[in-house]
């Protein structure tokens, strides 16, 4: 392998990956590896750093091997679960307690004390998000608040989210996090470039303890030699959702992509225009390129993967994953099963963290493939709400890309392009989101001027377009909507 190639850190909520790209974003080689998943109580979820790291280290040798040795990778980018929090001591370099997962929701009465306190407005108006315990600001504070060992770390402690975190353990102290996963922190403004020292007072996270605010291509730094066999430079971050986008050549006003992974995360680029939603939606950054901001409006869906995962892992309804396509099609409809799959409370456009899931319609004709069907359904159903809440924002969706592991199921594509009443596309190679952190590396390397120039090479796509009929298709809206009147508070 004479060519130099891009090491691509993907740290995801349910495994560790690295992969190996050429500079024009072929995918060659890939190592993975699963993180175990805490749950210590109702609505905690929690991962150990310490096996985070070990893992992805794990991940990056296998792949330099692949490569033909160091001396091969060019550059690392590196893409992440978004709000989860790591709290680690700068001296020792070791977290100070679990990772709280950004599915985690101990932190719901204390953000419905910010917003009984009047300061929702505020948060909204600065950062572009709502006060749920999705982001990462309230996690920080309850490790302060609640763990012995992070409150009497004192000048020593370090807080940050995953990549800062995986940046921190490469480079043996560098302290950075870029643009996109600190949009989503709830202490940075939209328009600033550096953390808000009013966003850190309200949430009481002392300024001290979080990274340096940096681009999403550039210089970070180099690993220590030891780890990877050589210095290997740092050039791309991003966001898990941010680089998916990137990676599905969603760079303009009018595109708009769906991963459907653990939760199901849809972004619509507002290129330079910062967003401001009405509805509810969030304003993030998708990137940041030389000290220029580019935007994007973002609708999250709590559980989707993780709901064929309680499937197949709770309920003992399928054996694998896969299963579910077939096992929907051996049904003509639903039977009148609706499930509400709050697993972890509800996300866009809703934001109800309260709400259980649910299951409606169960008759002695139930069975389990109407069960199972109605789980896949709900995936459309929420996203069919989201399209509608995005065109009330001004930022309709003229066409979908779709991406992460659930998108493989032909039936899921085709069950959203029928709700939508919109063509979807999806790319041969489902995992964009380290595609577009290997674009970004690639950009920040050198190789191309811009990420628009990074985005050669693109694979072919396979397109679904609506077939379901009209009245079929408002039976089931129907039934959506009639259960959600039932479990949504009143306003």
């Amino acid at each position: 392998m004479s060519e130099r190639m891009i090491l691509v850190l993907d740290e995801g909520t349910t495994s560790t990956r690295a992969m190996l790209y050429t500079v024009d974003g072929r995918r060659v080689a890939t190592a993975q590896r699963e993180l175990t998943q805490y749950y210590p109580r109702p609505g905690w979820v929690e991962h150990d750093a310490a096996e985070i790291w070990d893992r992805t280290l794990a991940c990056a040798r296998e792949i330099v091997l692949q490569a033909g040795g160091a001396d091969r990778i060019a550059a690392i980018g590196i893409t992440n679960q978004r709000e989860t929090v790591v709290a680690w001591d700068r001296r020792t370099g070791e977290p100070l307690a679990r990772a709280i997962v950004w599915q985690d929701r101990r932190t719901a009465d204390q953000c419905e004390t910010l917003r009984s306190d009047g300061h929702e407005a505020l948060i909204q108006a600065r950062t572009g998000l709502v006060t749920d315990p999705y982001f990462s600001a309230t996690k920080m504070r309850w490790l302060i608040d609640h763990v012995p060992e992070v409150t009497a770390a004192g000048d020593a402690l370090a807080l940050g989210t995953i990549e800062s975190w995986l940046v921190w353990k490469l480079t043996g102290g560098l302290h950075i996090t870029d643009a996109s996963n600190a949009s989503r922190t709830q202490l940075m403004t939209l328009d600033e470039k550096g953390w808000d020292a009013d966003l850190c007072a309200l949430f009481g996270v002392p300024r001290a303890t979080l990274p340096e605010i940096v681009d999403n291509a550039g210089d970070f730094g180099t690993t220590l030699p030891d780890l990877l066999g050589a210095a290997i430079p740092i050039h791309g971050l991003a966001g898990d959702q941010q680089a998916a986008t990137i990676g599905q050549a969603c760079l303009t006003p009018g595109t708009v992509k769906a991963t459907l992974g653990t939760g199901a995360f849809i972004l619509a680029p507002t290129g330079a225009r910062r967003p401001v939603s009405s509805h509810r939606l969030l304003g993030t950054v998708l990137c940041q390129i030389a000290g220029v901001r580019h935007y994007a409006l973002e609708g999250s869906i709590f559980v989707a993967g993780s709901l064929i995962q309680w499937l197949r892992d709770r309920l003992g309804l399928i054996a694998t994953a896969a299963d579910t396509e077939a096992i929907a099609r051996s049904v003509p409809d639903n039977g009148g099963v609706v499930m509400l799959p709050a697993l972890s409370g509800l996300g866009a456009p809703y934001w109800q963290p309260a709400v259980t899931g649910s299951i409606h319609g169960l008759t002695h004709g139930t069975g389990r493939a109407h069960i199972v069907r109605a789980a896949l359904e709900s995936i459309a159903h929420q996203v069919h709400d989201l399209a509608s809440t995005f065109a009330a924002d001004g930022a309709p969706w003229h066409m979908l890309r779709i991406d992460g592991g659930m998108s493989a199921n032909d039936w899921i594509a085709q069950d959203m392009a029928d709700m939508l009443r919109l063509t979807v596309e999806r790319p041969a190679d489902v995992e964009t989101t380290a595609r577009g952190v290997a674009m970004l590396a690639a950009v920040g390397a050198g190789f191309f001027p811009t990420l628009a120039s990074a985005a050669i090479g693109e694979s072919g796509r396979t397109r679904f377009e609506p077939i379901l009929p009209d009245a079929a298709r408002e039976r089931r809206l129907a039934g959506w909507q009639s259960v959600l009147a039932q479990v949504l508070p009143a306003g």
